[in-house]
């Protein structure tokens, strides 16, 4: 039987894949087997987990601390809480950044007093006095003066990077916020007594500046940004109940009001050494437990936060927003899905990876390459977060001449071949093989190594499942794929979201409504430390 050119290449490819595959499964195990000889995990008796992953190549460690809350645990009406806590990562503690403690925290109790006399002032529906409200900015800006003289800027960082530390940052998902950077082995106790000090003795020291830097970013990010509008816009429709429908940054009206109060009520709370996993990746030993122990073990205890008990309510008509700006259109259309704990979770990740990863993906080719319609489309999974149930969402932006209903009609084609049709072997291979190659890839240095360790020990209770998953992995089928599409990407389930290009209109006359902001942010006297990357 003649065999033609196009199916030998054919079978080569298969062939590739499966020494590919059984080639990665191998490897997957052998890292396994290597990293248990590595991994030490400890719980401490306050709560805390500590994991130490000896990793002697260089003489250096690098460490990742997740508190497990984020954006997603603002109370409500604070909304911007948590995220206030990366830019105030670096401020110090009670014995760093300041020239006297002792008369800093009389200070900043005035600043509080001040704030609150002028807060009460200005939430008043009914008989507020704005020769009032200016007197009382004043003694709260003259208060925030006297606060101000204590501080010694930046000093935190710079004893950290004195000692070698690098990439010292911060960021606050809807999930959890990460602490991380750095640093040679010989400063591990350093280390330690920094990162402990600044968990267990934060002062919230020039909060109200920090506040208004965090304002401006919310005006970049969002109100100056048309994706950011339109996303702040389409998960406030898509959830109705649960706190995934806020803004990360917050709503304007509550993040200009929060307080240092409010911060230091949210940090009793939830940063808790049983809320708290560090783990610790390089040049260390298991040995170094009883020091780490010393420094993170006296971190005074509490209760674990009690879990979040809102539950979003089944979506069961079709929602939409739509925005007519003069600006590029866009399209956003998500599909409420379980969490990261459903066993259908690998399902998703191959639609995501079989419909958007790179220019061999289902859209790609479809609406960029051969329809010529988009400039970019892709799908993604755990949107926007994975630790409560999110959403599996679609994104394009059309090219000139092309508008967001035909992103919509596109897409949906794409979505009906899924739900109709198996995918085929070369693609469902395909997505196996990077997806082992994506674990390996995330162990390749220090850094990755920690963030992956402490993630899967918080969200398993087990760091082995960062290997485990892969079994998930290989289990799925083009059955699944089907299954899970034809029960998701359902019209009822579905809320999206157009950007409509719109012709400028001439500005609108000024209401009389006083803003949100209690007053213009001043300027920063330096960029914050720790902020948002």
């Amino acid at each position: 039987m003649k065999i033609s050119p196009a199916a030998r290449v054919a079978a080569l490819a298969c062939f590739v894949m499966v020494a590919l595959t059984c080639a990665g499964q191998n490897l997957v195990q052998k890292e396994l087997a290597k990293f248990e000889k590595r991994v030490t995990v400890k719980v401490l008796p306050n709560g805390l987990t500590l994991i130490i992953c000896e990793r002697p190549e260089a003489p250096v460690f690098s460490y990742v601390t997740i508190v497990d809350a984020g954006d997603a645990n603002d109370p409500g009406g604070d909304s911007g809480l948590a995220h206030m806590f990366e830019h105030l990562a670096f401020k110090g503690t009670k014995d760093i950044g300041t020239t006297n403690y002792a008369a800093e925290k009389v200070a900043l109790a005035k600043v509080e007093a001040a704030y609150d006399a002028y807060d009460t002032e200005y939430r008043k529906r009914v008989g507020r006095s704005p020769e009032k409200l200016k007197e009382l900015h004043a003694k709260f800006e003259t208060a925030e003066k006297a606060a101000n003289q204590y501080v010694i800027p930046n000093e935190f960082t710079e004893i950290a990077e004195a000692n070698g530390a690098t990439g010292l940052n911060a960021e606050t998902g809807l999930d959890d916020t990460e602490y991380f950077w750095s640093m040679p082995s010989n400063r591990l106790q350093l280390w330690a007594f920094l990162e402990s000090d600044r968990i267990a003795n934060p002062v919230p020291r020039q909060f109200y500046r920090e506040r208004n830097v965090v304002m401006e970013e919310r005006r970049m990010r969002i109100d100056s940004n048309p994706i950011g509008r339109m996303v702040e816009q389409f998960l406030a429709t898509a959830y109705v109940a649960h706190p995934y429908g806020r803004p990360g940054v917050g709503w304007e009206s509550e993040l200009s009001q929060i307080t240092a109060t409010e911060a230091d009520a949210f940090h009793k709370k939830y940063y808790v050494p049983a809320n708290i996993t560090v783990a610790v990746v390089g040049d260390v030993k298991p040995t170094d437990l009883a020091m780490l122990e010393k420094y993170f073990g006296a971190i005074p205890g509490g209760p674990k936060p009690e879990p979040m008990t809102t539950v979003e309510p089944p979506q069961t008509a079709e929602k939409s927003v739509i925005i007519k700006d003069p600006t590029q259109p866009l399209y956003l259309e998500g599909y409420h899905k379980p969490d990261y704990r459903s066993p259908d979770d690998a399902v998703y990740d191959a639609i995501q990876d079989i419909f958007s990863n790179g220019r061999t993906s289902r859209l790609y080719r479809s609406l960029v390459e051969k329809q010529g319609i988009a400039a970019e489309a892709e799908g993604f999974s755990g949107f926007p977060g994975t630790k409560f149930p999110g959403l599996f969402a679609f994104f394009a932006v059309p090219n000139a001449g092309h508008t967001p209903q035909e992103m919509r009609d596109a897409i949906h084609k794409e979505i009906e071949k899924l739900k109709t049709t198996d995918v085929t072997d070369a693609e469902l291979e395909m997505f196996k093989t990077r997806a082992r190659a994506d674990v390996l890839r995330g162990l390749a240095d220090n850094q990755g190594i920690a963030e992956q360790l402490a993630t899967y020990q918080l969200r398993y209770g087990d760091w082995r499942e960062l290997f485990n998953q892969l079994n998930r992995i290989d289990a799925v089928t083009k059955a699944d794929i089907r299954r899970v599409a034809n029960q998701v990407f359902v019209p009822s389930n579905r809320t999206y979201a157009m950007v409509e290009f719109q012709t400028p209109q001439k500005p609108e006359a000024q209401s009389g409504e006083p803003s949100p902001h209690p007053a213009p942010p001043p300027k920063p006297a330096a960029q914050p430390q720790g902020g948002a990357r």
